[in-house]
């Protein structure tokens, strides 16, 4: 209580002192299947750009996205080497991450979700989707979606190929990272980015060591019938997994993965008409050893693969409304010494159409989705959008959904000798409603919403009695309801708090190890200090309370000295009041550590 009362003094005199004010641009809302202003959203949408990203100066994703309420994201480690994606509870399976509008779901596990997270400083703006989004992406959005947008493509001025470097840290525990870019333009025919940055440590306790190596690579060619956009991504990562999986006594745990993706996007537009085709592929492999230096005991290796296939229209209106609606398509393949060989084909179908009435004061927008899966049969899915303009700078919304998420591999077909999967497997299914109330001027942007999820066949491992092996079945309901706000004052003074309650029901089974263990409370606040034009300093508070009564405080700060429009001096002090937590599966989390170095930020 000492600690927390320090921390609340700290913020009321470092506000006091805070008088420096900016103007924030309205931002555009750019998902996989259509733009709007985010001022004409009627969904709980969150966008951080990249204005934002330099101001709070976080060295990585996952410490970005613990910032926004409503995210539960817990880390495995540090440095963004392993960590799960829960979205207002539920679990990590039932959220989708995209990279340019392109999926990144894993058909083996959730676990796997994060594995392809961009350096901070090859990312353009965040846009995070709360709530249901099955409507939109297909299935694994189920209670939200996250879409990381990369930097545009810059000219080199003047240079035909240009080599920099834009991030060099040393700190704790050995840690050491560093990034190389190469800049190559053609005239106005040719321009690409290709980035590599590696990030390594030995640890910050027994067997926590790390090296993480990312290759990112954007190229835009024009010609006189248009221009093709490609990206691809590479990431190895190579990490003592102490007590990661398994039981916490599971020291010896070592992991290594390799995610990949690449795609290429281009638009058509004719008159009122945008036809947006996107081919992208993505590929993981994970290798499991359960004792580091003896793998014959027990090891997994899983290589999985999906293509897809995204055909999008959007049609304008004259008066206003417009339709959008297409097809998605998807082979997936697995091969793996658990887990066995498998493919399915997935093809979606969707529409959603945008009415405008009263002056334009309120908006209406229903769709639906149908989903094909080779060994799932069809499934529809329904959703309602509405949205009234009280005045030009406060409005109301509501949504209705119905939202699934099927099941991964490992729910399918895992075994081990506590654990064993079910073909038989159904998908999960939900229903989620939502209110809520945006206001936004120059200085003040504030957001609330109150929101519920019926969710039924949710999966769970089960048992008849002790000696039995956990099974995979559709056994649990789960009523989710909560609400939230955010609030942020010119960018200066950020506060966000979730509050959550589940409800479940569990019918007559004796054994049952399924956990939501949620954030019922989450209190997040940003604090950001302009000592002059080029010192500043962020200060963070981040509170959590869970399900099970569990609670943490944390506090990390940063100060930052800014050399040019885009570069900056930094050191990073995490968890300054050496708070001992874990964020899951009793992993502790590390004590007060620290980080300096250069960064750039791309252009």
């Amino acid at each position: 209580m000492k600690e927390k009362l320090i921390v609340i003094l700290i913020f009321i005199s470092l506000t006091i002192s805070s008088q420096t004010t900016q103007q924030l641009d309205e931002v555009v809302v750019s998902d996989s299947k259509i733009s709007i202003p985010f001022s004409k959203n009627f969904r709980s949408v969150q966008v951080v750009d990249s204005k934002t990203i330099q101001e709070t100066a976080v060295r990585n994703v996952t410490e970005l996205l613990q910032l926004v309420t409503g995210l539960d994201i817990r880390r495995r480690g540090v440095s963004g080497t392993q960590a799960d994606l829960y979205i207002r509870g539920g679990g990590f399976d039932q959220t989708l991450l995209l990279i340019d509008g392109m999926k990144m779901d894993d058909i083996q596990t959730g676990h796997h979700t994060l594995n392809l997270l961009l350096p901070i400083q090859l990312i353009e703006r965040i846009e995070i989707i709360k709530g249901p989004a099955a409507r939109i992406f297909g299935q694994n959005a189920f209670n939200g979606s996250i879409n990381i947008v990369t930097k545009l493509l810059k000219k080199s001025q003047n240079k035909v190929v240009e080599i920099f470097a834009n991030d060099i840290s040393s700190g704790s525990y050995d840690q050491f990272n560093y990034s190389v870019n190469l800049r190559t333009s053609i005239e106005d025919k040719f321009n690409s980015l290709i980035a590599f940055h590696r990030t390594r440590s030995d640890g910050y306790r027994y067997n926590t060591d790390f090296k993480n190596d990312f290759i990112f690579m954007k190229a835009n060619i024009k010609s006189k019938n248009g221009s093709i956009d490609l990206v691809s991504g590479f990431t190895e990562k190579k990490f003592g997994a102490n007590g990661f999986y398994a039981s916490p006594d599971a020291i010896d745990q070592y992991e290594e993965t390799q995610s990949s993706f690449f795609g290429f996007s281009t638009k058509f537009e004719k008159e009122k008409l945008i036809i947006k085709p996107k081919l992208y592929w993505r590929r993981n492999q994970d290798e499991y050893i359960y004792i580091r230096d003896n793998p014959e005991i027990y090891r997994n290796l899983h290589i999985s693969n999906k293509i897809y296939f995204d055909l999008n229209f959007i049609k304008y209106y004259d008066s206003g409304s417009f339709s959008n609606f297409g097809i998605d398509n998807s082979q997936s393949y697995i091969s793996s010494n658990n887990l066995g060989s498998h493919e399915r084909f997935t093809s979606t179908i969707y529409l959603d159409h945008t009415f405008k009435m009263m002056n334009d004061k309120l908006i209406i927008s229903p769709g639906f989705s149908v989903s094909y899966f080779s060994d799932l049969s069809f499934h529809f899915f329904p959703g309602l959008d509405l949205g009234y303009h009280i005045s030009e700078k406060s409005k109301l919304y509501a949504n209705f959904g119905k939202t699934y998420r099927i099941p991964t591999y490992t729910d399918l077909y895992y075994s081990d000798r506590n654990t064993i999967g079910n073909p038989d497997l159904e998908p999960e299914h939900a229903i989620s409603n939502e209110l809520g109330f945006k206001y936004d001027s120059e200085k003040i942007k504030f957001s609330t919403s109150f929101f519920q999820r019926k969710s039924t066949n949710i999966i769970d491992y089960v048992k008849e009695s002790e000696g039995d092996k956990w099974k995979a079945t559709n056994i649990r309901n789960l009523d989710t309801k909560g609400f939230d706000f955010d609030f942020n004052y010119i960018n200066l003074i950020r506060v966000g708090y979730t509050y959550l309650f589940d409800d479940s029901y569990v019918n007559e089974i004796n054994f049952s190890r399924y956990a939501i263990n949620s954030f019922r409370h989450q209190l997040t606040t940003r604090l950001l200090l302009n000592y002059s034009g080029r010192l500043s300093q962020n200060l963070i508070y981040k509170y959590g309370e869970r399900s099970d009564k569990s609670n943490h405080s944390v506090v990390d700060t940063n100060i930052n000295y800014r050399l040019g429009n885009k570069s900056y001096l930094f050191i990073s002090i995490n968890n300054i009041l050496d708070t001992s937590y874990s964020e899951t599966n009793l992993v502790p989390m590390p004590g007060r550590n620290f980080l300096f170095g250069f960064i750039n930020y791309l252009e």
